[in-house]
């Protein structure tokens, strides 16, 4: 006959009341520690900025353009990286580029402040000259032409549909730039965005076989891009997806819905390729997950003999 007090008043064994109880602490000591270090990870994953790099090949990229290197900047929407933007700045830096491009939605209509948009412009135009295209944010306020004057007077080429020419040691390439489609019209109901974009840029002046970068805040148009035979677009709007899920990518961006074909990354279409950065800040949705801010350094490579 078994020890009594081996087993408790109902004859189940001390040893498996002990095991239980010891799961039950360690699945509480468990979901203590995610509902504390989630908000942790949470915050972290909105504070410090990603650098990430990316290697582009052309035949068309002349020889001298080998190395050189564009910091993209985009859907700042006035989000501070440190006092004056220090933080971003110094990441900037740290990259050494040829020039800076800022791919729209450096202020948000919600909470508009120019001057902390031109703490970091005045920051940049130091490291290296700055180009930069509008988005929707800018076309949504009045102020934007007080912050178009003053990036003006700080030295930025603003590129308001235009297309200029970019030389490196004896070499040129082409630089376009294309104001947001929210300057000309309010909604997309039939995709008129794509048929104003498409004739903006049959209308530019582009040519002599030079390698083209186009500027463009909206991603969703890669198939216009495609079409008129941009070789290099870099775009933004789509914040990564603002929440990105694990095997799956971005859930939700601005014009393209749920589950956004063009999220963050690299796409490639004939002879296409197209850069969206996930941006730096937050507009309508406070907080991203899984979706760090991020600068895209750019580093042009010839496959020239």
């Amino acid at each position: 006959m078994s020890n009594q007090s081996e087993f408790d008043k109902v004859g189940v064994p001390m040893k498996n009341i002990k095991k239980k109880s010891k799961q039950r602490r360690m699945v509480l000591t468990v979901l203590l520690v995610i509902i504390f270090a989630l908000p942790i990870w949470v915050y972290w994953g909105n504070i410090s900025i990603q650098t990430t790099q990316i290697s582009i090949n052309s035949e068309k990229i002349p020889e001298s353009f080998k190395g050189f290197k564009i910091v993209q900047v985009s859907d700042l929407h006035n989000t501070e990286f440190g006092q004056n933007q220090s933080k971003l700045l110094r990441k900037v830096g740290d990259a050494s580029p040829n020039i800076i491009v800022v791919t729209g939605d450096l202020i948000d209509s919600n909470n508009i402040d120019v001057e902390k948009a031109m703490d970091f412009i005045t920051g940049a135009v130091r490291i290296a000259p700055v180009y930069y295209v509008t988005g929707n944010h800018e076309a949504r306020t009045d102020k934007y032409v007080k912050l178009e004057e003053e990036m003006t007077r700080a030295g930025v080429i603003i590129l308001k549909d235009k297309v200029i020419t970019l030389g490196h040691d004896g070499d040129f390439i082409q630089l376009l730039g294309l104001d947001d489609p929210d300057f000309t019209m309010k909604g997309d109901t039939h995709g008129e965005s794509a048929v104003m974009i498409d004739t903006k840029l049959k209308s530019m002046q582009i040519g002599n076989g030079q390698y083209t970068i186009l500027l463009s805040h909206r991603p969703e148009l890669f198939d216009v891009y495609v079409s008129n035979r941009m070789d290099l677009i870099l775009s933004g709007h789509a914040h990564g997806g603002q929440i990105r899920l694990p095997f799956i990518g971005g859930l939700v961006a601005p014009n393209q819905g749920f589950f956004p074909t063009y999220s963050e990354g690299v796409y490639e279409k004939k002879q296409t390729k197209m850069v969206v950065s996930r941006g730096l800040g937050n507009s309508i949705i406070p907080v991203r997950i899984n979706n760090r801010p991020e600068l895209v350094v750019i580093t042009l490579a010839s496959q020239q003999n």
